[in-house]
């Protein structure tokens, strides 16, 4: 961080700190662009923390597919990126290891009255799917823990993992349908050098779709998609 901006950011971090502390692992309810979610003590914030409320206005902007309806929202939390994919026509599997988080996602489906569009799943990336019996997707979201080293509570899970990314960027090709595509949030905070290798080791391309500034990070929202489909696209 360049030396005249850390007066600013640690001034800027101080005044937030009474807000954050009010709403920090505390019972709260949130809204997104009028869409209401209740977040439970033990479960990431998606508006105070900020990723998710990117995450939920990058799935309101970009175009999909009219086909697009079958969706993955890997650690889903809150459950806001598959409320807002399910708000847009998809059929939504969300995932994730803490277990208060699928209660919370739930919580949220029936609130937003889309527990109809939403199939919520306790487990570990990919162990609540199974692609041989059809749980395969058009689009994969996914809002990954920027941070090495093991979880210490159920919340930690949101921010920090061992080697997610990788199992993440492992599996993903079994999931995905061949003309189906992923989008990842990241922060620069995190080791993006690294997440984007085991993408391209799997065989898919990896480019930004849009990005957020806030003072102490840069938040971006990244497109995934297999390599073998542009290579077929550039010999039809």
């Amino acid at each position: 961080m360049h030396v005249l901006l850390k007066p600013i950011v640690l001034a800027w971090c101080a005044a937030r700190h009474p807000l954050l502390k009010r709403r920090y692992r505390r019972l709260v309810l949130e809204e997104i662009d009028g869409v209401p979610l209740l977040i439970l003590p033990e479960v990431f914030n998606p508006v105070l923390l900020r990723t998710g409320k990117f995450l939920a206005r990058v799935l309101n902007a970009i175009p999909l597919p009219p086909d697009a309806n079958q969706v993955l929202d890997m650690g889903t939390g809150s459950g806001v990126g598959a409320i807002f994919a399910a708000r847009r026509g998809g059929r939504v599997v969300a995932v994730d290891i803490n277990q208060e988080a699928v209660r919370c996602a739930r919580l949220n489906a029936m609130l937003n009255r889309l527990e109809h569009r939403i199939d919520v799943r306790h487990g570990d990336l990919m162990a609540p799917l199974e692609p041989q019996s059809g749980d395969t997707f058009d689009l994969v979201l996914f809002n990954p823990p920027y941070y090495r080293g093991a979880p210490r509570d159920h919340l930690d899970f949101a921010w920090r993992g061992q080697d997610v990314f990788e199992r993440f960027a492992a599996g993903l090709p079994s999931v995905l349908k061949p003309q189906g595509r992923a989008v990842v949030i990241f922060s620069s905070d995190g080791a993006w050098d690294e997440a984007r290798g085991a993408l391209e080791a799997q065989g898919f391309r990896v480019y930004p779709l849009e990005h957020v500034h806030y003072v102490n990070e840069v938040v971006t929202a990244y497109q995934v998609e297999p390599l073998s489909r542009l290579t077929m696209a550039r010999r039809a």
